[in-house]
């Protein structure tokens, strides 16, 4: 966005140019503009306000208010859902006919008021790679091609 202010002088700056004989698009260039920005600025002469998109608040109009936080947090911390993640709240109250938010919201919300952690009466559940087998030795991975088995016991397979 350029002010009012910038625009005019650029305007000026650039029609002073091209009275000294210089080419319209080489002093554009030169400013910093293109040639068809400067040509839609004098064909649509404009007022004398400011730009005022540079002063609007830039706020989603679908932004969830405090109250709706509020009670999306009184949902999930109420004793019937307390121990449910919102992937079961949110169906649970659809079927009540009832619609707060979707479920990524629930999520959402929970995560920045770092609510969202383990929710059951249950342990969490632990994530553990699966070891891994190294062999060090002749003779202590060993392994075999279950086609084998298929033509030891008779059994023919077509693939």
């Amino acid at each position: 966005m350029i002010s009012f202010q910038d625009k005019a002088l650029v305007i000026s700056l650039i029609k002073e140019a091209t009275k000294a004989g210089a080419r319209q698009s080489n002093a554009c260039e030169l400013l910093g503009i293109s040639h068809r920005t400067f040509q839609r600025w004098l064909a649509k002469p404009f007022n004398k306000r400011e730009d005022q998109r540079l002063y609007t608040p830039k706020v989603p109009i679908n932004k969830l208010s405090e109250k709706e936080r509020h009670k999306i947090l009184a949902i999930c911390n109420s004793p019937e859902n307390g121990s449910l993640p919102p992937s079961q709240i949110v169906p649970m109250l659809a079927d009540k006919g009832e619609y707060v938010a979707s479920e990524s919201t629930f999520y959402r919300v929970l995560r920045e008021s770092d609510q969202l952690k383990h929710r059951g009466r249950s342990r969490t559940r632990k994530h553990k790679k699966p070891e891994g087998f190294v062999a060090k030795g002749p003779n202590q991975i060993w392994s075999w091609d279950i086609s084998v088995l298929q033509q030891r016991m008779g059994i023919i397979v077509n693939v």
